[in-house]
Parts: structure tokens; sequence; C-alpha cells
């Protein structure tokens, strides 16, 4: 075994065997907790509620750990042989083009997504089931799992072969290219999201309610923000999760507010979830998370533009052939080793970035509806009030709800003090 691959499967193994112990340290701190709830909770969420959300993580962390597990295994798979062996399958068949390049990644996306239908499936027809949540009957499942496919395969196809090609003509600023054309890509995906994709999974319509309306539109002229609209999607016909989220920049700047969650919450806390979405704006979240992620895309493609000079980078994972496509799938695979460090860095600043939309939501409504409003999203979400702190640490990208409504309270006491 080349020592490339050698070290590849070790990271590999490392990275599940700390992410599958991260897991069972969730479990185990949310199931020892499970009978208690916080006492900033105690007068909010009842025992039982408390008990459910403690279930909801136990079951969801179960298949967290066995989806770890195969996409791990995928990965072994992969580095041992799998690659030239489905490459030299398409190989004989396809003869030598940017167009065998192109099959052999959209392949390798088929088989990633076949291993994952089945953590899919079971999440959503028996956890979210058992627990409530679940609302997509199998005729949507199956309809939305074939768009999905459709829309990643017109955007994929193309782009591969762009990219491809731009590796075949540029030699070694294909990476650079390449960089440039992709931030383009994620400047334009959000108002092309908002106009194209979403509406082909989910209906948006104005939000009627006229009182809610006229309270969020005082908010955002207070707040000197512009939307394209305010909209509410009928999330319900998929779950009974709620949520809400801002979407897009400059004049296609959009609200959406799940049906669910107007259905369950009162107009102060609705304001209050919208007050916060503005901060992130307020302070330029978006566009520093845009150009953090261009930044990060800079360097890996920077490195991919130096491994893919590597004559020995094909044969060390055993690959027979020469072909762009299965150096940008290797160097993919090596990125891979790489990408829960960048997660630990996105999900700080993350954490960060919350605490700051909270206390711009504090001097907007005051802290009693932002703290109402979190605490009834964690109840009827069934989201953990007890998670382990490190496992928290590492992977969450919100601080978790306990910490929020404390950092409230003592902002509130701060500012009380003379």
């Amino acid at each position: 075994m080349q020592l490339l691959v050698a070290i590849f499967i070790v990271a590999t193994v490392a990275w599940t065997i700390a992410s599958t112990y991260l897991s069972l340290r969730q479990s185990t701190f949310v199931q020892d907790h499970r009978d208690t709830v916080p006492v900033d909770f105690a007068t909010t969420v009842a025992p039982d509620e408390h008990r459910r959300a403690a279930e909801y993580t136990l079951a969801g962390e179960r298949i967290t750990r066995s989806k770890t597990v195969t996409e791990a295994a995928l990965s072994v798979v992969w580095a041992c042989g799998g690659i030239n062996l489905l490459y030299g399958t398409l190989a004989a068949t396809i003869p030598q083009s940017l167009t065998r390049g192109v099959a052999f990644l959209i392949a390798t996306g088929i088989v990633g997504m076949i291993a994952g239908l089945p953590f899919r499936i079971y999440r959503t027809f028996r956890l979210e089931r058992r627990f409530g949540f679940n609302r997509t009957t199998p005729l949507t499942f199956i309809a939305d799992t074939i768009k999905r496919a459709v829309l990643a395969l017109t955007i994929a196809v193309p782009l591969l072969y762009i990219v491809l090609w731009i590796m075949q003509s540029a030699a070694g600023l294909w990476w650079l290219y390449t960089w440039v054309g992709l931030v383009i890509l994620m400047i334009l995906a959000p108002p092309v999201y908002v106009r194209l994709i979403a509406p082909r999974f989910n209906r948006f319509e104005p939000l009627a309610d006229t009182y809610l309306r006229n309270r969020i539109e005082r908010l955002l002229a207070h707040s000197g923000f512009r939307a394209s609209g305010l909209f509410t999607m009928n999330a319900s016909r998929r779950t009974a999760h709620g949520n809400a989220y801002f979407t897009g920049f400059g004049k296609s700047k959009r609200i959406v507010l799940f049906d669910t969650l107007l259905k369950r919450s009162p107009p102060k806390e609705v304001e209050a979830i919208v007050a916060h979405e503005l901060g992130h704006f307020k302070y330029h979240h978006v566009l520093f998370g845009l150009a953090r992620n261009a930044v990060i895309l800079f360097a890996a493609l920077g490195l991919f533009g130096w491994f893919a000079k590597q004559h020995w980078l094909l044969p060390s994972f055993g690959v027979d052939y020469r072909d762009d496509a299965l150096v940008l799938f290797v160097c993919m695979m090596l990125a891979s080793l790489v990408e829960p460090l960048a997660g630990l860095l996105n999900n700080w600043i993350s954490r960060r970035n919350e605490y700051e939309a909270d206390d711009y939501a504090c001097r907007m409504v005051g802290v009693e509806p932002l703290v109402s409003a979190l605490t009834r999203l964690a109840r009827d979400n069934a989201s953990t009030l007890t998670p382990d702190p490190w496992y928290a640490l590492v992977h969450y990208s919100h601080p978790p709800v306990p910490l929020r409504v404390r950092n409230l309270r003592d902002t509130q006491t701060r500012r009380r003090k003379p």
C-alpha cells in the first residue's frame, strides 16, 4: 500500500473514531440529564417535553453514528481500488474525453447519494414520524429526490465540463480561473435559488396576517432594511418543525417564515426572530461569510493546483489512468481530511455571530420576546437543552439555547445597572 493511501486511511479512521466518541459523549450527557430541566426553563419547559427532546436527540445520534461509519467505509473503498475500478469500467465504454471525466465524477456522486439514501429514508419515515414531525408522504419524498437529482445534474454537468476544460486548457492556472468562476456562482446562487429553485419545492405566498406584517415592516423600517418581500412557506407539507430565514443580496433579499412557525408563535416572538435575522445583515455576517468561504476556497483550489502537478498523486491511490477528473476527485478526498478543522473555525465564528445578532434583536424588541421565541423553538423542535459541551463546541453552528438565554439575561442585567 502506498504511503499516501495509508495516511489517508489512518486519518479517515481517526476522524471517524473522534466523531463517534463525541457522539457517544453527547448521548451520555443528554441521557444523564434527561430528567432534569435546566433552571432557566423550569417554568417554560415541562419535564415530559424535556425527556422527549432527549429521546429525539439520542435517536438522531444513533443514525448519525451509523452514517458517519458508512461514509468513512466508502472513502476507504475509494482509496483501496474503488477509484480505479469505477474509472476502468467507464473507460471500457466511453472514449478518452471530457465526457468520460464528467461521467466519472457524476458516478461518484450517485454512489454517495445511494449510500446516504437509506439514512434519509429512515430519518424521515421512522425518526421524524415517531416524534410527530414528519408530514412527508412517500410520493412527495420520491418527487423531491427526483427533483433534487435533476437539479444537481442540471447544475453539475455543465459546471464539470467547464472545470475540466479549464484544467485541460489553462495548465497551471486552472485553479485560479476555477476559483473566480465559483466565487461568481456563490454570489449569484442566492437570487437564483429564491427565484428559480425554491419554488420548485415549496409554495411561497405574501404574508397574509396584516397585524404581523405591519409589525415586521415597522421593524424593517427602523432597522433601515429593505426586502423584496415578506413571505410564508408551506413547510407543513413536509415537516412540523418551525423556522424562518433570510436569503439573497441587494434587491433580491427575501424574508421567509415557515407556516409551522406562524401557527405556534405569537407576533412578538415572530418579530423577535426576524429582528435576530436582521442582526446578521446589520453586522454584515452574510457578506463576511461569503468572503471567508471565498478565501477558504482559494486556499483549497491552490492546493489542488499543486497536487495536480505531482505525477505521483494518482499512482499513490493505485490509479492506472491519467485524467483531470481523477485528479480532482482525489484532491477532494484529501480535502475531506482537513474539512473538520475548517468546520471548527466556521462554527466558532458562527456562534459569535449568533450572539451579536441576539444582542441586536434585544435592542430592537427587548430581551423577553427573544427568550420566549428561543424557548418555544427549542421546545417545539425537540432540541435538547442539555447538550454535551465538547460536542456542542465541535458541531454546533449556533450556541446552545441555554447559553444564549443566559447571555441575554446577563446582558439585560448589565444594561439595567447605573
